[in-house]
């Protein structure tokens, strides 16, 4: 029988049943997860729980073991053409930014849109403006990456995931290696974004108090599965002690800090 938790045409990212591994090791398993089209969902949850493989599976670079995933209406590809296509509707952001340190800001942003499109010079360029003008950073054009700082770069990175227009974003870790202020204005930039160009964002981060705030939706892995699926408001109110002991931060709980480090080097290795 079909899930029917939330229409279809509503629903921008739908996984049912899945099982996603990593060579022998399963990572992930019963997963069953849904995306409201609009929102902002945070997949939050220990380091090494999972969540960067859940992202590999929405791209498509992890096809699930078992179970199915749905972006954007389709299923995910597994033949490379159709695949990359859809990701083409998919922008990502990744937490090491991925910038050629030889292109200027402006260069990296145009590189998807020179890669993916046949359009000309003149509009690429003003695209670009654009795209810079979004993430508040159009003064920085000129500047190669060795020149911005931590948070420019990020924003740069976005500004070029953001270049094809992609009704999807995913972000992977958004605010590792920023400072308190760096990592407040890519979260507002996040949270404009997707409500003034009528995105759909999922967020991986372990960054929980800087995250829920502009989330919709928050899921929890821990133990290879989700723990948790509601609002913001509903995971804050819970009385669980897995979620308390993550939320709070606290060493002792149900979560070891032994077995998180462990499961992080086994993902690691598996890779």
């Amino acid at each position: 029988m079909p899930d029917t938790a939330l229409p279809l045409p509503d629903t921008a990212v739908r996984l049912s049943g899945v099982q996603l591994d990593r060579g022998a090791r399963t990572i992930l398993s019963g997963i069953d997860l849904a995306v409201r089209r609009g929102s902002i969902t945070a997949v939050l949850g220990p380091s090494g729980s999972g969540k960067s493989t859940l992202l590999a599976a929405l791209t498509g670079e992890l096809p699930p073991a078992a179970g199915t995933v749905q972006v954007l209406g389709q299923d995910v590809p597994r033949r490379q053409r159709p695949l990359l296509e859809l990701r083409k509707s998919i922008g990502v952001l990744l937490q090491g930014n991925g910038l050629l340190t030889d292109l200027t800001a402006a260069e990296n942003v145009a590189l998807p849109l020179r890669t993916h499109t046949r359009l000309p010079k003149p509009v690429i360029d003003r695209l670009v403006r654009m795209k810079l003008h979004a993430v508040g950073l159009r003064a920085a054009a000129d500047l190669y990456p060795r020149e911005l700082s931590g948070g420019m770069a990020r924003r740069v990175a976005l500004a070029r995931a953001l270049a094809l227009d992609p009704p999807l974003m995913v972000y992977d870790e958004p605010l590792t290696g920023l400072d308190p202020i760096a990592s407040g204005v890519i979260m507002s930039l996040i949270a404009r974004l997707n409500a003034s160009l009528g995105l759909t964002s999922v967020i991986v981060s372990h960054h929980v108090h800087e995250t829920l705030p502009i989330a919709d939706q928050a899921i929890v892995i821990a133990d290879g599965r989700i723990v948790f699926t509601g609002t913001p408001a509903e995971l804050e109110a819970s009385n669980d002690p897995l979620l308390l002991q993550f939320l709070r931060g606290e060493p002792d709980g149900p979560i070891a800090f032994d077995a998180v480090e462990t499961r992080a080097t086994q993902t690691l290795e598996a890779r």
